[in-house]
Protein backbone atom coordinates (compact mmCIF):
# COMPACT_ATOMS: atom_id res chain seq x y z
CA UNK A 1 0.00 0.00 0.00
CA UNK A 2 1.16 3.66 -1.39
CA UNK A 3 2.42 5.54 1.68
CA UNK A 4 -0.16 8.61 2.31
CA UNK A 5 0.44 12.04 3.00
CA UNK A 6 0.06 11.75 6.57
CA UNK A 7 2.49 8.71 6.99
CA UNK A 8 4.66 10.83 5.13
CA UNK A 9 4.70 13.92 7.23
CA UNK A 10 4.23 11.47 10.81
CA UNK A 11 7.01 9.23 10.31
CA UNK A 12 9.64 8.96 12.60
CA UNK A 13 12.35 7.70 11.02
CA UNK A 14 14.89 7.68 13.65
CA UNK A 15 14.34 3.56 14.48
CA UNK A 16 16.16 3.08 11.38
CA UNK A 17 19.50 4.40 12.55
CA UNK A 18 18.97 2.26 16.23
CA UNK A 19 18.44 -0.92 13.53
CA UNK A 20 21.24 0.18 11.25
CA UNK A 21 23.61 -0.05 14.78
CA UNK A 22 22.08 -3.01 15.84
CA UNK A 23 22.38 -5.30 12.50
CA UNK A 24 26.48 -3.68 12.31
CA UNK A 25 26.89 -4.89 15.79
CA UNK A 26 25.77 -8.53 14.26
CA UNK A 27 27.42 -8.31 11.89
CA UNK A 28 31.10 -7.72 13.55
CA UNK A 29 29.94 -10.80 15.88
CA UNK A 30 29.34 -13.37 13.34
CA UNK A 31 32.92 -12.31 12.06
CA UNK A 32 34.05 -12.97 15.58
CA UNK A 33 31.93 -16.32 15.97
CA UNK A 34 33.24 -17.44 12.29
CA UNK A 35 37.42 -16.81 13.76
CA UNK A 36 36.43 -18.58 17.15
CA UNK A 37 34.75 -21.77 14.96
CA UNK A 38 37.83 -21.83 12.65
CA UNK A 39 40.21 -21.79 15.71
CA UNK A 40 38.75 -23.99 18.03
CA UNK A 41 36.25 -26.24 15.90
CA UNK A 42 37.38 -26.76 12.34
CA UNK A 43 41.13 -26.20 12.49
CA UNK A 44 41.60 -27.78 16.18
CA UNK A 45 40.18 -31.35 14.72
CA UNK A 46 42.56 -30.79 11.60
CA UNK A 47 45.73 -32.10 13.48
CA UNK A 48 46.72 -35.13 11.97
CA UNK A 49 45.32 -37.37 14.58
CA UNK A 50 42.00 -38.10 12.46
CA UNK A 51 41.54 -39.60 9.85
CA UNK A 52 39.28 -41.62 7.99
CA UNK A 53 35.59 -40.73 6.00
CA UNK A 54 33.97 -39.30 9.05
CA UNK A 55 36.76 -36.57 9.62
CA UNK A 56 36.27 -36.07 6.11
CA UNK A 57 32.29 -35.73 6.23
CA UNK A 58 33.32 -33.45 9.65
CA UNK A 59 35.47 -30.93 7.34
CA UNK A 60 33.47 -30.78 4.22
CA UNK A 61 30.23 -29.43 7.65
CA UNK A 62 32.31 -27.60 9.25
CA UNK A 63 33.61 -26.07 5.97
CA UNK A 64 30.16 -25.48 5.15
CA UNK A 65 29.20 -24.17 8.57
CA UNK A 66 32.15 -21.92 9.03
CA UNK A 67 30.96 -20.21 5.29
CA UNK A 68 27.91 -19.51 6.25
CA UNK A 69 29.42 -17.86 9.36
CA UNK A 70 31.09 -15.19 6.97
CA UNK A 71 27.56 -15.22 4.70
CA UNK A 72 25.88 -14.11 7.66
CA UNK A 73 28.51 -11.75 8.44
CA UNK A 74 28.32 -10.37 4.73
CA UNK A 75 24.20 -9.97 4.95
CA UNK A 76 24.35 -8.58 8.30
CA UNK A 77 26.57 -5.69 7.45
CA UNK A 78 25.07 -5.27 3.92
CA UNK A 79 21.83 -4.75 5.86
CA UNK A 80 22.92 -2.34 8.64
CA UNK A 81 24.35 -0.48 5.56
CA UNK A 82 21.01 -0.26 3.65
CA UNK A 83 19.40 0.83 6.44
CA UNK A 84 21.88 3.95 7.55
CA UNK A 85 21.56 4.79 3.95
CA UNK A 86 17.50 4.22 4.06
CA UNK A 87 17.59 6.71 7.07
CA UNK A 88 19.75 9.41 5.11
CA UNK A 89 17.74 8.94 2.00
CA UNK A 90 14.02 8.89 3.59
CA UNK A 91 14.95 11.66 5.89
CA UNK A 92 15.96 14.13 2.79
CA UNK A 93 13.11 13.07 1.15
CA UNK A 94 10.48 13.94 3.93
CA UNK A 95 12.42 17.24 4.11
CA UNK A 96 11.88 18.36 1.06
CA UNK A 97 7.98 17.36 1.24
CA UNK A 98 8.03 19.13 4.90
CA UNK A 99 9.67 22.26 3.39
CA UNK A 100 6.61 22.35 0.34
CA UNK A 101 4.52 22.24 3.20
CA UNK A 102 5.90 25.30 5.00
CA UNK A 103 6.57 27.60 2.02
CA UNK A 104 2.77 26.92 0.47
CA UNK A 105 2.03 27.94 4.66
CA UNK A 106 3.87 31.26 4.09
CA UNK A 107 2.15 31.96 1.12
CA UNK A 108 -1.06 32.01 2.74
CA UNK A 109 -2.19 28.04 1.29
CA UNK A 110 -3.89 25.85 4.18
CA UNK A 111 -2.65 22.30 3.39
CA UNK A 112 -5.45 19.59 4.92
CA UNK A 113 -4.54 16.10 6.80
CA UNK A 114 -5.01 14.60 2.58
CA UNK A 115 -1.83 17.23 1.76
CA UNK A 116 -4.98 19.67 -0.38
CA UNK A 117 -4.01 23.16 -0.93
CA UNK A 118 -6.50 25.91 -0.35
CA UNK A 119 -5.86 29.40 -0.64
CA UNK A 120 -6.99 31.35 2.61
CA UNK A 121 -5.53 34.87 2.07
CA UNK A 122 -9.06 36.36 1.18
CA UNK A 123 -10.46 35.33 4.56
CA UNK A 124 -7.46 37.27 6.44
CA UNK A 125 -8.39 40.57 4.89
CA UNK A 126 -10.69 42.97 6.84
CA UNK A 127 -14.25 42.58 6.74
CA UNK A 128 -13.92 46.04 4.61
CA UNK A 129 -11.14 44.70 2.77
CA UNK A 130 -12.95 41.66 1.45
CA UNK A 131 -16.22 43.70 0.55
CA UNK A 132 -13.84 46.09 -1.58
CA UNK A 133 -12.33 43.42 -3.35
CA UNK A 134 -15.14 41.45 -4.17
CA UNK A 135 -16.42 44.77 -6.03
CA UNK A 136 -13.14 44.99 -7.41
CA UNK A 137 -13.13 44.00 -11.37
CA UNK A 138 -9.98 42.48 -10.94
CA UNK A 139 -11.16 39.83 -7.88
CA UNK A 140 -12.37 36.77 -10.73
CA UNK A 141 -9.01 36.72 -12.14
CA UNK A 142 -7.19 36.96 -8.54
CA UNK A 143 -9.56 34.44 -7.62
CA UNK A 144 -8.51 32.02 -10.14
CA UNK A 145 -5.49 33.13 -10.50
CA UNK A 146 -5.33 31.36 -6.61
CA UNK A 147 -6.90 28.41 -7.18
CA UNK A 148 -4.64 27.81 -10.46
CA UNK A 149 -1.79 28.04 -7.35
CA UNK A 150 -3.50 25.88 -5.02
CA UNK A 151 -3.66 23.09 -7.71
CA UNK A 152 -0.42 23.36 -8.76
CA UNK A 153 0.64 23.36 -4.81
CA UNK A 154 -1.30 20.57 -4.22
CA UNK A 155 0.16 18.78 -7.16
CA UNK A 156 3.56 19.41 -6.08
CA UNK A 157 3.64 17.95 -2.56
CA UNK A 158 1.50 14.83 -4.24
CA UNK A 159 4.02 14.76 -6.24
CA UNK A 160 6.91 14.85 -3.08
CA UNK A 161 4.86 12.10 -1.41
CA UNK A 162 5.27 10.13 -3.92
CA UNK A 163 9.16 10.50 -4.13
CA UNK A 164 9.02 9.34 -0.63
CA UNK A 165 7.21 6.32 -1.39
CA UNK A 166 8.86 4.98 -4.34
CA UNK A 167 12.23 5.53 -1.90
CA UNK A 168 10.58 3.20 0.86
CA UNK A 169 9.45 0.26 -1.69
CA UNK A 170 12.56 0.93 -2.88
CA UNK A 171 14.21 0.01 0.64
CA UNK A 172 12.09 -2.63 1.18
CA UNK A 173 13.19 -4.59 -2.54
CA UNK A 174 16.84 -3.98 -1.69
CA UNK A 175 16.37 -5.14 2.06
CA UNK A 176 14.01 -8.22 0.87
CA UNK A 177 17.21 -9.00 -1.45
CA UNK A 178 19.56 -8.87 1.06
CA UNK A 179 17.92 -11.62 3.07
CA UNK A 180 16.19 -13.66 0.43
CA UNK A 181 19.13 -16.55 -0.44
CA UNK A 182 17.34 -20.14 -0.40
CA UNK A 183 20.74 -21.53 0.07
CA UNK A 184 21.08 -19.94 3.36
CA UNK A 185 22.77 -16.67 4.63
CA UNK A 186 23.24 -14.39 1.63
CA UNK A 187 26.97 -14.29 1.44
CA UNK A 188 26.21 -11.49 -1.89
CA UNK A 189 24.25 -9.24 -0.04
CA UNK A 190 24.17 -6.02 -1.74
CA UNK A 191 24.89 -2.77 0.44
CA UNK A 192 24.71 0.49 -1.89
CA UNK A 193 21.17 1.25 -1.81
CA UNK A 194 20.90 2.88 -4.87
CA UNK A 195 22.13 -0.47 -7.02
CA UNK A 196 19.87 -3.05 -4.34
CA UNK A 197 16.70 -0.81 -4.66
CA UNK A 198 16.45 -0.85 -8.50
CA UNK A 199 13.55 -2.44 -9.69
CA UNK A 200 13.86 -6.36 -10.79
CA UNK A 201 12.61 -6.67 -13.89
CA UNK A 202 12.73 -10.21 -13.15
CA UNK A 203 13.86 -13.10 -10.75
CA UNK A 204 13.76 -16.56 -12.21
CA UNK A 205 14.50 -20.05 -11.79
CA UNK A 206 14.86 -22.59 -15.14
CA UNK A 207 16.35 -25.18 -15.10
CA UNK A 208 18.98 -24.89 -11.79
CA UNK A 209 19.40 -21.42 -13.30
CA UNK A 210 19.00 -18.36 -11.14
CA UNK A 211 18.97 -15.24 -13.47
CA UNK A 212 18.28 -11.90 -11.91
CA UNK A 213 17.90 -8.75 -14.14
CA UNK A 214 18.03 -4.95 -13.37
CA UNK A 215 17.00 -1.64 -14.68
CA UNK A 216 17.36 0.19 -16.52
CA UNK A 217 17.81 3.10 -14.03
CA UNK A 218 19.25 6.36 -12.99
CA UNK A 219 20.99 7.81 -9.47
CA UNK A 220 23.85 9.67 -8.22
CA UNK A 221 24.80 9.66 -4.60
CA UNK A 222 27.55 11.76 -2.60
CA UNK A 223 28.99 10.56 0.78
CA UNK A 224 31.89 12.01 3.17
CA UNK A 225 32.13 10.73 6.61
CA UNK A 226 34.53 12.51 9.58
CA UNK A 227 34.54 9.51 11.06
CA UNK A 228 37.39 6.78 11.43
CA UNK A 229 39.58 9.32 9.42
CA UNK A 230 38.29 11.03 6.54
CA UNK A 231 36.47 9.11 3.56
CA UNK A 232 34.02 10.07 0.45
CA UNK A 233 32.26 9.16 -2.34
CA UNK A 234 30.54 10.62 -5.54
CA UNK A 235 28.92 8.14 -7.95
CA UNK A 236 26.89 8.79 -11.00
CA UNK A 237 25.09 6.66 -13.34
CA UNK A 238 22.50 5.07 -15.73
CA UNK A 239 22.29 2.01 -16.15
CA UNK A 240 20.70 0.42 -19.45
CA UNK A 241 20.38 -2.93 -17.93
CA UNK A 242 22.01 -5.54 -15.81
CA UNK A 243 22.17 -9.59 -16.05
CA UNK A 244 23.35 -12.37 -14.18
CA UNK A 245 22.99 -15.83 -14.72
CA UNK A 246 24.24 -18.74 -12.06
CA UNK A 247 24.03 -22.64 -12.03
CA UNK A 248 25.81 -25.01 -10.03
CA UNK A 249 25.64 -28.72 -10.54
CA UNK A 250 26.63 -31.93 -10.07
CA UNK A 251 27.96 -33.49 -13.49
CA UNK A 252 29.17 -36.96 -12.82
CA UNK A 253 32.25 -36.61 -10.02
CA UNK A 254 32.63 -33.53 -10.65
CA UNK A 255 31.18 -30.10 -9.54
CA UNK A 256 30.56 -27.64 -11.80
CA UNK A 257 29.59 -23.78 -11.43
CA UNK A 258 28.71 -21.65 -14.43
CA UNK A 259 28.32 -17.70 -14.32
CA UNK A 260 27.59 -15.29 -17.00
CA UNK A 261 27.12 -11.74 -16.91
CA UNK A 262 25.97 -8.32 -18.91
CA UNK A 263 25.76 -4.74 -18.08
CA UNK A 264 25.28 -1.83 -20.42
CA UNK A 265 25.32 1.91 -19.77
CA UNK A 266 27.12 5.12 -18.32
CA UNK A 267 28.93 5.15 -14.82
CA UNK A 268 31.46 7.35 -12.92
CA UNK A 269 32.83 7.02 -9.43
CA UNK A 270 35.14 8.28 -7.56
CA UNK A 271 36.36 8.05 -4.02
CA UNK A 272 38.84 8.50 -0.92
CA UNK A 273 39.53 7.08 2.42
CA UNK A 274 42.49 7.76 5.06
CA UNK A 275 42.10 6.19 8.08
CA UNK A 276 43.93 4.02 10.76
CA UNK A 277 43.29 0.94 8.26
CA UNK A 278 45.32 2.31 5.71
CA UNK A 279 44.36 4.43 3.04
CA UNK A 280 43.61 4.96 -0.76
CA UNK A 281 41.63 6.74 -3.47
CA UNK A 282 40.23 5.40 -7.33
CA UNK A 283 38.17 7.13 -9.79
CA UNK A 284 36.77 5.21 -12.55
CA UNK A 285 34.46 6.34 -15.60
CA UNK A 286 33.37 4.11 -18.46
CA UNK A 287 30.02 4.13 -20.81
CA UNK A 288 29.75 0.96 -23.19
CA UNK A 289 28.73 -2.76 -22.70
CA UNK A 290 30.45 -5.77 -21.31
CA UNK A 291 29.92 -9.09 -20.81
CA UNK A 292 31.70 -12.40 -18.85
CA UNK A 293 31.08 -16.19 -18.84
CA UNK A 294 32.94 -18.25 -16.60
CA UNK A 295 32.94 -21.91 -15.55
CA UNK A 296 34.56 -23.51 -13.18
CA UNK A 297 35.28 -27.37 -12.63
CA UNK A 298 36.43 -29.27 -9.53
CA UNK A 299 36.40 -32.95 -10.30
CA UNK A 300 38.78 -34.16 -6.90
CA UNK A 301 41.73 -33.53 -9.06
CA UNK A 302 43.15 -31.19 -10.36
CA UNK A 303 40.19 -28.26 -9.98
CA UNK A 304 40.14 -25.43 -13.41
CA UNK A 305 38.46 -22.51 -14.50
CA UNK A 306 37.85 -20.91 -17.87
CA UNK A 307 36.47 -17.24 -18.33
CA UNK A 308 35.54 -15.39 -21.57
CA UNK A 309 35.20 -11.47 -21.48
CA UNK A 310 34.05 -8.81 -23.57
CA UNK A 311 33.70 -4.65 -23.85
CA UNK A 312 32.70 -2.52 -26.33
CA UNK A 313 32.69 1.25 -25.58
CA UNK A 314 35.19 3.70 -23.56
CA UNK A 315 36.47 3.61 -19.95
CA UNK A 316 39.73 5.46 -17.88
CA UNK A 317 40.48 5.24 -14.33
CA UNK A 318 43.16 5.39 -11.85
CA UNK A 319 43.47 3.97 -8.48
CA UNK A 320 46.25 3.64 -5.67
CA UNK A 321 44.96 1.88 -1.90
CA UNK A 322 47.33 0.77 0.67
CA UNK A 323 45.43 -1.48 3.91
CA UNK A 324 45.95 -4.66 5.95
CA UNK A 325 43.71 -6.63 3.27
CA UNK A 326 44.54 -4.89 0.16
CA UNK A 327 47.40 -2.73 -2.22
CA UNK A 328 46.46 -2.35 -5.47
CA UNK A 329 47.88 0.25 -8.01
CA UNK A 330 46.92 0.83 -11.30
CA UNK A 331 45.54 3.41 -14.18
CA UNK A 332 43.90 2.73 -17.79
CA UNK A 333 42.26 4.41 -20.52
CA UNK A 334 40.88 3.11 -23.97
CA UNK A 335 38.34 3.51 -26.37
CA UNK A 336 36.86 1.23 -28.88
CA UNK A 337 36.38 -3.10 -28.25
CA UNK A 338 37.71 -5.17 -26.41
CA UNK A 339 38.13 -9.71 -25.93
CA UNK A 340 40.00 -11.70 -23.93
CA UNK A 341 39.80 -15.00 -21.53
CA UNK A 342 41.38 -16.30 -18.57
CA UNK A 343 42.38 -20.06 -17.92
CA UNK A 344 43.60 -21.38 -15.00
CA UNK A 345 44.50 -24.47 -12.37
CA UNK A 346 44.60 -24.99 -8.26
CA UNK A 347 46.54 -27.33 -6.35
CA UNK A 348 47.03 -27.73 -2.89
CA UNK A 349 44.76 -24.26 -2.34
CA UNK A 350 47.07 -22.32 -4.85
CA UNK A 351 45.89 -21.28 -7.54
CA UNK A 352 47.46 -19.86 -11.27
CA UNK A 353 46.15 -18.47 -13.99
CA UNK A 354 46.75 -16.37 -17.10
CA UNK A 355 44.51 -13.98 -19.11
CA UNK A 356 44.78 -12.40 -22.47
CA UNK A 357 42.60 -9.29 -24.23
CA UNK A 358 42.93 -8.45 -28.21
CA UNK A 359 41.92 -4.98 -28.62
CA UNK A 360 40.35 -3.00 -31.68
CA UNK A 361 40.72 0.61 -30.56
CA UNK A 362 43.61 2.87 -28.68
CA UNK A 363 44.25 2.17 -25.22
CA UNK A 364 46.66 1.56 -22.48
CA UNK A 365 46.39 -0.38 -19.08
CA UNK A 366 48.64 -1.35 -16.39
CA UNK A 367 47.32 -2.94 -12.65
CA UNK A 368 48.76 -4.57 -9.56
CA UNK A 369 46.69 -5.49 -7.07
CA UNK A 370 46.52 -8.09 -3.55
CA UNK A 371 43.77 -8.75 -2.03
CA UNK A 372 41.84 -10.07 0.57
CA UNK A 373 38.05 -11.39 0.02
CA UNK A 374 36.42 -10.80 3.20
CA UNK A 375 34.09 -13.62 2.94
CA UNK A 376 36.55 -16.31 2.11
CA UNK A 377 39.55 -15.44 3.00
CA UNK A 378 41.41 -15.97 -0.07
CA UNK A 379 43.92 -13.81 -1.20
CA UNK A 380 44.39 -12.71 -4.93
CA UNK A 381 47.68 -11.25 -6.63
CA UNK A 382 46.67 -10.33 -10.36
CA UNK A 383 48.85 -8.03 -12.43
CA UNK A 384 48.30 -7.05 -16.37
CA UNK A 385 49.09 -4.74 -18.98
CA UNK A 386 48.77 -3.55 -22.62
CA UNK A 387 48.94 -0.93 -24.94
CA UNK A 388 46.89 -0.30 -28.20
CA UNK A 389 48.22 -0.26 -31.20
CA UNK A 390 51.84 -1.12 -29.85
CA UNK A 391 50.81 -4.46 -28.94
CA UNK A 392 46.96 -4.33 -29.86
CA UNK A 393 46.11 -6.30 -26.62
CA UNK A 394 47.26 -6.67 -22.41
CA UNK A 395 48.14 -9.78 -21.02
CA UNK A 396 48.16 -10.83 -17.40
CA UNK A 397 48.45 -13.28 -14.50
CA UNK A 398 46.23 -14.19 -11.59
CA UNK A 399 47.24 -16.07 -8.47
CA UNK A 400 45.40 -17.13 -5.97
CA UNK A 401 46.06 -18.43 -2.20
CA UNK A 402 43.44 -20.15 0.03
CA UNK A 403 45.08 -20.18 3.31
CA UNK A 404 42.54 -23.16 4.32
CA UNK A 405 43.40 -25.51 1.79
CA UNK A 406 46.71 -24.76 1.78
CA UNK A 407 46.91 -26.53 5.29
CA UNK A 408 44.96 -29.28 4.62
CA UNK A 409 47.20 -29.73 1.58
CA UNK A 410 50.22 -29.52 3.67
CA UNK A 411 48.44 -32.13 6.44
CA UNK A 412 47.63 -34.81 3.96
CA UNK A 413 51.48 -34.31 2.49
CA UNK A 414 52.33 -35.22 6.29
CA UNK A 415 50.05 -37.55 6.84
CA UNK A 416 51.40 -39.13 3.55
CA UNK A 417 55.45 -38.85 4.64
CA UNK A 418 54.36 -40.36 8.01
CA UNK A 419 52.80 -43.07 6.66
CA UNK A 420 55.35 -43.98 3.94
CA UNK A 421 57.69 -43.23 7.15
CA UNK A 422 55.99 -46.12 8.92
CA UNK A 423 56.09 -48.32 6.03
CA UNK A 424 59.87 -48.12 5.38
CA UNK A 425 60.15 -49.38 9.08
CA UNK A 426 57.87 -51.68 9.29
CA UNK A 427 59.38 -53.20 5.67
CA UNK A 428 62.91 -53.00 7.28
CA UNK A 429 61.81 -54.30 10.49
CA UNK A 430 59.98 -58.03 8.39
CA UNK A 431 63.70 -57.49 6.60
CA UNK A 432 65.95 -57.80 9.45
CA UNK A 433 63.89 -60.55 11.06
CA UNK A 434 63.99 -62.50 8.23
CA UNK A 435 68.09 -61.80 7.83
CA UNK A 436 68.04 -62.60 11.76
CA UNK A 437 66.35 -65.98 10.81
CA UNK A 438 69.13 -67.38 8.42
CA UNK A 439 71.47 -67.44 11.29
Amino acid sequence: MALSYQDVMTADLSPLLNASELWQTMGKRFGELKEDYEKNVQHALANGKWQGQAFNAHQRRSAATASQYAAAKTEALAVASLLKQAHTELTRLQKAAKDLVADAEAKDYKVDGSGKATYVGFSKLSAQEQNALQHDPDYPKLAAQAQQAAQEWTAAIAKAVRAVDEADQGVQRALSSAVAFSGGFNAHAEGDLARASAPEVSTTKTDGWKVKATGPGIGFDATGSPSYGKQGRIKAYGDAGHVTAERSLTDGPADVSVIADAYAGVRSTANYGFSNKGGGAAFEVSAGGRAMVEEREDNGHIPYYTRVEGFAGGEAGLTAKATKEEVTAGAKWFAGAKAGGAVGVEVGGIGIGATAEGWAGPGAEAWWGLKRNETTGVWKLDADAGASPVFGGAVGVEITFDPKKVKKAANDVADAVGDAVDAVGDAAGAAKKTVSSWF
